[in-house]
């Protein structure tokens, strides 16, 4: 008692597998499409850089779309 099994323990892995891909993949993709590394993804695993990747990505001048000058 106590101890997981070898299906359970591999369902387990591969569920947090499965949901972790659910939230890298997309974050990575727009990551990428904006100009930045895509590699910014895995920060949407952590629970508070999640939301710092969030607002960076929000708020910050994106390499893909420079700023146009105004009057322009």
């Amino acid at each position: 008692m106590g101890h997981l099994e070898f299906l359970e323990l591999s369902k387990i892995l591969l569920m947090m597998a499965l949901f972790g891909l659910l939230f890298v993949v997309p974050a990575a993709r727009i990551c990428s499409r904006v100009g930045f590394s895509p590699w910014l993804g895995l920060l949407a695993l952590l629970p508070v850089a999640n939301l710092v990747l969030l607002w960076f990505v929000a708020f910050a001048v994106w390499p893909a779309y420079p700023v146009r000058e105004r009057g322009a």
